[in-house]
């Protein structure tokens, strides 16, 4: 459905993401990033209906802010096992998903990673939920204009997506927060990169 210019578009700066997050994939942060693209396999099979579309929990927040760059990675290799497992996505809508859900990662790995790693208490709280939150809108931004440069078809479905996605901004945001609360106060050093 998306025009092949986006879907090429998509896999050449999901390969540069991929490239650069392999290069920043060092031995002790592997391990981190396959728990973390467990999770965000797990969370993203949990749909929820909102309104005429159904959206679905990412983490792309709390995986962004704990692997930067690997969060390509991470996002990658999950997007291809739900493709190969269920059918989900398809192999010619992989680089452009990966590179929609990926880009809102990297964004608050570096909004508010260096906020959350520096910090305790309100700070690094706050920090935590505006990186769930912003990660599914920059995410829910460049889903939006994957489909309305696709074509007029696609203009009323960019703007129901946008609109979708600001209560799962919320949920998103929540989560993060409390999953950041908690490592924070049982595994403090998951945050050092």
């Amino acid at each position: 459905m998306l025009h092949p210019a986006v879907l090429g578009a998509g896999i050449v700066l999901s390969a540069a993401g991929l490239g650069l997050g392999l290069k920043d994939l060092k031995d002790e942060k592997m391990v981190k990033t396959a728990i973390f693209s467990s999770a965000f396999f797990v969370a993203s099979l949990i749909h929820l209906p909102i309104g005429p579309v159904s959206a679905h929990l990412v983490l792309n927040g709390l995986v962004g802010i704990l692997l930067g760059w690997a969060a390509f990675c991470a996002i990658g290799v999950a997007l291809f096992l739900q493709f190969v497992l269920f059918g989900f996505g398809g192999v010619t809508t992989l680089g452009i998903n990966t590179f929609n859900i990926a880009a809102g990662a990297l964004a608050v790995s570096y909004l508010f990673g260096p906020a959350i790693r520096r910090g305790n208490g309100r700070r690094s709280s706050a920090a935590a939920f505006g990186a769930g939150f912003v990660a599914i809108l920059v995410s829910a931004v460049c889903l939006a204009v994957s489909l309305a440069v696709s074509g007029e078809a696609f203009a009323k479905t960019a703007q129901v997506v946008l609109a979708a996605h600001l209560p799962l901004a919320f949920i998103e945001g929540a989560v993060t927060f409390f999953v950041v609360r908690f490592l924070k106060k049982v595994k403090p050093e998951i945050f050092l990169n």
